[in-house]
């Protein structure tokens, strides 16, 4: 069975809006092969409507030497939202409804793990249906004060540390495994 795993930078105090206004300061190597390696062991992503509608217009236009670009562009997308009526991007699907039963299907398909990034409001709905495996989060040496947090109030969750390391740019990435509510208990 395919594993979901969110994939977010993070501020210390749980920010993950707008990474692109505080996160490459730290931007190293170190973190570049993480991410390209992260993508490359999944063959799909599953966004919300705001993340997929920023990454549609920023990465077809994108291109780099490692491929990060031409993988995202090219895997299968799945985009969840009840307003979106097309989803142009390259191999895009959209999900309107049955949200938990389609994502529990993409879940059964064959295939590498399944990323989400950004796209809290589905992270916050699919962790309500105990449908997350993973969570790999790059935690920055940031506190915004402010901004839209990761965790919503009223999600609650037990996880596993399987992954801590720290990074010379002082981001640390942080990978947990989801327990089943059964397994906290």
């Amino acid at each position: 069975m395919r594993k979901i795993i969110v994939t977010e930078f993070l501020t210390l105090d749980g920010v993950m809006e707008a990474p692109n206004e505080w996160s490459f300061p730290y931007w190293s190597d170190e973190i570049g092969k993480f991410k390209l390696d992260e993508l490359f062991a999944s063959d799909a992503l599953l966004l919300g409507r705001v993340t997929y509608e920023g990454f549609a217009a920023a990465w077809p236009s994108q291109s780099d030497e490692a491929g990060f670009a031409d993988r995202m562009n090219g895997v299968a997308k799945y985009v969840v939202s009840t307003t979106m009526k097309d989803a142009a991007w390259n191999n895009s699907t959209i999900i309107a409804d049955k949200v938990a039963e389609e994502v529990g299907k993409l879940k059964q398909q064959p295939g590498q793990d399944i990323l989400i990034a950004g796209s809290a409001n589905l992270i916050g709905t699919l962790m309500r249906d105990n449908l997350i495996d993973e969570f790999q989060m790059l935690v920055y040496p940031v506190v915004l004060g402010k901004g839209k947090r990761l965790f919503p109030d009223g999600i609650d969750a037990t996880l596993k540390l399987i992954e801590s390391k720290p990074y010379d740019s002082g981001v640390v990435l942080l990978r947990y495994q989801v327990l089943s509510k059964d397994a906290a208990k």
